[in-house]
């Protein structure tokens, strides 16, 4: 039976954590490594509820997107975190954790982004660099759509498809056809955007001066919300870790939501 240092250790080697940035924080951020793993939870985040589901699931694991944590300085029941961190060790739950690395990773969240917005991938906004081994990584992409459309028709896909609760935008009156995408909070790729001859690019997390940026110059600019944006990538997670241990039992969390709503 796998236990949890082997879905580690097979993570890793698909997804090297030299390919996260420096702040990161990846790995099996809590748990036992000799634990045997007869299930799992795959989720963007490891949320209360997210916990909570995989108790009730009697699992051993929650694969996870965003760390539980950066600077930790003690684990107790008087934080948020520290809370759920001793919930997980009580119930003999792992937390494992990839981040910048699965941002960047080919195949990883802004692939998987690229794949559900229709985007044809010609490049990198950020990149190529390169692992020990010689594998290109690199954040954010660029590339093209089949045929141009309108920028509305396009709003109506980005939500559609990610399903949205609703978008921020800014329209530069351009249909949108060369597209430059970031999961999660990508606001400082606008100018990359635009140097590389997108007319559109879309990310999440966008703060005021972003749009003023984009406003100022003629960039279609759609901020689709940070769980969204990424959440595409969940799916492909547990795709990967049931073609690597198809003994295991694999569940989506049904627990993990975008958490803002739109009025």
């Amino acid at each position: 039976m796998p236990k949890v240092k082997d879905i580690v250790n097979y993570f890793t080697a698909l997804i090297p954590p030299e390919m996260k940035m420096d702040f990161d924080n990846v790995g099996l951020l809590v748990g036992t490594n000799e634990t045997d793993v007869k299930k799992a939870v795959v989720a963007l985040d490891i949320t209360e509820d997210v916990i909570d589901e995989a108790i009730r699931e009697n699992a051993q694991i929650i694969l996870s997107h965003h760390p539980m944590f950066f600077e930790l300085k003690k684990v107790n029941d008087d934080s948020l975190i520290g809370g759920k961190i001793v919930k997980m060790l009580q119930n003999g739950i792992s937390g494992f954790c990839q981040h910048t690395n699965l941002d960047s990773v080919q195949g990883g969240v802004n692939d998987s982004l690229a794949q559900r917005l229709g985007v044809h991938i010609e490049g990198w906004l950020e990149g190529p660099h390169l692992t020990s081994d010689g594998r290109e990584y690199g954040m954010g992409r660029f590339g093209h759509l089949s045929l141009p459309v309108e920028f509305t028709n396009y709003l109506a896909t980005v939500k559609t498809s990610l399903g949205a609760a609703g978008l921020r935008y800014h329209f530069a009156g351009k249909p949108v056809y060369k597209v430059a995408l970031c999961g999660g909070s990508g606001g400082n790729f606008v100018e990359d955007a635009v140097r590389l001859g997108c007319d559109t690019l879309v990310t999440a997390d966008v703060k005021y001066d972003r749009f003023l940026a984009a406003k100022e110059l003629g960039l279609n600019l759609i901020d689709a919300g940070h769980f969204c944006t990424e959440n595409v990538v969940v799916p492909v997670i547990a795709e990967m870790l049931k073609k690597g241990f198809p003994e295991i039992d694999v569940i989506e969390a049904n627990s993990s939501h975008q958490p803002e709503g739109f009025y």
